[in-house]
């Protein structure tokens, strides 16, 4: 390989690399911000219209508002 050839070859890989590094510390930077997703269930409640999460364990859950027991919300 010429000299040209190898400084093209260095300098796209070189690139690469940067790119490859800032999409992982974008990824890392998100993680850290918006934190993982809970396993909780989502339930909403007919008569006062909240939304609210409970443990992923039950499969119905009473309302904090107005103590009416639901299912769970399906999207």
């Amino acid at each position: 390989m010429m000299l040209p050839d190898l400084f093209i070859v260095l300098l796209v890989l070189g690139l690469l690399a940067a790119l490859g590094a800032l999409a992982l510390a974008d990824e890392f930077r998100q993680r850290r911000i918006q934190g993982t997703r809970t396993p909780d269930h989502i339930f909403r409640c007919d008569p006062c219209n909240l939304v609210y999460t409970d443990d992923p364990a039950v499969g119905r859950s009473r309302c904090p508002q107005c103590g009416k027991t639901n299912e769970m919300f399906e999207f």
